[in-house]
């Protein structure tokens, strides 16, 4: 470290890029990125061969990372933002402090969405969007190909939406709450519905009743729709998930909610993500289909994938999500052979490795069991977590602007090279 006098100024003291770098706990080439975001201020010192920072605007940086939590570490370690959602801990998880498995056994989707946004349980709370929105976004799905996926319809539907509001700009938390409250409905009411006779009105009644009419031609019991809801409630966040870490991102750039949301859609069609139950779906019907999970998994095994709807990196016990849902489907007549192929998958599988059942089995064993096609569970999956997306992006737009820029560790060819 270093004093340096400035010209008619008091003693300034000044650090060396390595110097500035252990303060920072980053990497040297971090600390460059800094200045060229406009993050940090150098100066080259006459006669000197690298770049010098003032002390205490280094420091200022410091304590500001520490305080957004949203840097990754010079070792290399996870990013990490800090959040008041949603914790996952000791193969629990919570919303806001309260165990979301007890929450949504308690509480509808729209109740438990409005705790996630807002930190208070508004009895009773119920989604509607208004027919204008509806029908723009009903238009742009119509005109998709007759083969689009689940996602992309409500990808669609978002970007439809959000081009029919001339407010959305506006990042206020009312104006942002007033857009979940239509956006999520508007999702919905955006897919077809399946054709059935039974469906007296699949625009009216619970989002979970409105979203039933899109996903099965089946009449919707009780028992179903207790668990569609639930399922909503369950999956509607799961803390930082690769969506919703895209969602954060286009918060953190100040886009508005619909655009955060289609960042979040644009992610979650991944198999190893909003998708996975699609695959543990096709397995059970396998397994339904040959009698016994045995030939099913050995054939899986032998082709050298993994068996979906098993294991979860952030519990080392049964998922909460698939123990919650497992338990309502017992109650559900119908449910009862995929739920014993779902079973026989576990056992099957814990011989050789000790997996437990995740949500995506669970999901699979729902959706199977209804009558409803594979893609069933993304859809499901994608409604649900659009409110954990609106908490994040609210939380985000309380944070300092592009604050989710992570520096990128370049390992190509050094500079200059000769033009190709």
């Amino acid at each position: 470290m270093r004093d340096q006098v400035a010209p008619g100024g008091p003693a300034e003291q000044r650090l060396t890029t390595k110097e500035t770098a252990e303060v920072l706990g980053v990497k040297p080439e971090t600390v460059y990125a800094y200045v060229s975001r406009g993050q940090l201020s150098s100066r080259r010192e006459a006669g000197g061969r690298g770049s010098t920072f003032d002390a205490a605007e280094v420091e200022a940086l410091a304590r500001r990372n520490r305080r957004d939590g949203g840097g990754g570490s010079g070792s290399g370690g996870e990013l990490s933002v800090r959040t008041r959602i949603t914790l996952i801990d000791q193969d629990r998880y919570y919303f806001r402090g309260v165990d979301a498995t007890e929450l949504a056994a308690r509480h509808t989707y729209e109740e438990v969405a409005e705790w996630l946004w807002t930190g208070e349980l508004r009895s009773g709370a119920a989604f509607t969007a208004p027919e204008a929105s509806v029908a723009v976004a009903r238009r742009a799905v119509d005109a998709l190909p007759e083969h689009t996926g689940p996602t992309d319809r409500l990808r669609v539907a978002a970007i439809a939406a959000a081009a029919a509001d001339p407010l959305r700009f506006d990042l206020s938390e009312d104006a942002v709450l007033g857009t979940a409250r239509i956006l999520i409905p508007t999702l919905v009411a955006a897919l077809p519905p399946v054709p059935y006779g039974g469906h007296r009105d699949p625009d009216r009644g619970p989002l979970a009743r409105r979203l039933w009419a899109r996903l099965s031609g089946r009449p919707a019991d009780e028992a179903s729709t207790r668990v569609l809801d639930t399922a909503l409630a369950l999956l509607a966040d799961h803390d930082l998930a690769a969506s919703t870490l895209a969602v954060r991102v286009a918060a953190s750039a100040r886009a508005h909610a619909y655009a955060a949301v289609s960042a979040g859609l644009g992610v979650i069609e991944g198999p190893l993500h909003g998708a996975a139950s699609g695959l543990a779906h096709r397995l059970l019907l396998e397994v339904l289909d040959r009698g016994s999970a045995g030939p099913v998994i050995a054939e899986e095994l032998r082709d050298g994938r993994r068996i979906p709807g098993l294991g979860h990196r952030l519990y080392t016990g049964e998922d909460p999500r698939a123990r919650t849902l497992f338990a309502l489907l017992a109650d559900v007549p119908r449910a009862a052979p995929a739920l014993a192929a779902a079973r026989d998958v576990v056992a099957t599988t814990t011989r050789h490795a000790p997996l437990h059942a995740n949500v995506d089995l669970a999901l699979a064993v729902f959706t199977a069991s209804a009558g409803m096609d594979a893609t069933a569970g993304e859809t499901i999956f994608a409604v649900a977590r659009t409110a954990g997306w609106i908490a994040h992006a609210l939380e985000e737009y309380g944070e300092r602007p592009l604050r989710m820029r992570p520096s990128g560790q370049y390992v190509g060819p050094r500079p200059p090279r000769p033009l190709p």
